[in-house]
């Protein structure tokens, strides 16, 4: 798993301009795999901190922690 960690972290710190991910955009790296073990990779780096979970109530979104326009607010 930590393979798949990794992966993660690399695709987000490889988009610029864009800080905030949608689950389904993580189900694109893993497509080999079903979204219930794409969902505990992504809740592993939460609980790690490295990753942000971000919802509005109707969205829920995913980060790389300390970064974005979020991060600023609530620090």
């Amino acid at each position: 798993m930590a393979t798949e960690k990794e992966q993660v972290l690399e695709f987000l710190q490889s988009k610029t301009g864009k800080s905030k991910f949608y689950f389904n955009d993580f189900c694109k790296i893993f497509p080999d795999k079903k979204q219930r073990e794409v969902k505990k990779i992504l809740t592993e780096l939460v609980n790690e901190g490295k990753v942000i979970f971000w919802s509005s109530g109707s969205t829920s979104m995913y980060g790389l922690a300390g970064v974005g326009k979020q991060q600023s607010e609530e620090a």
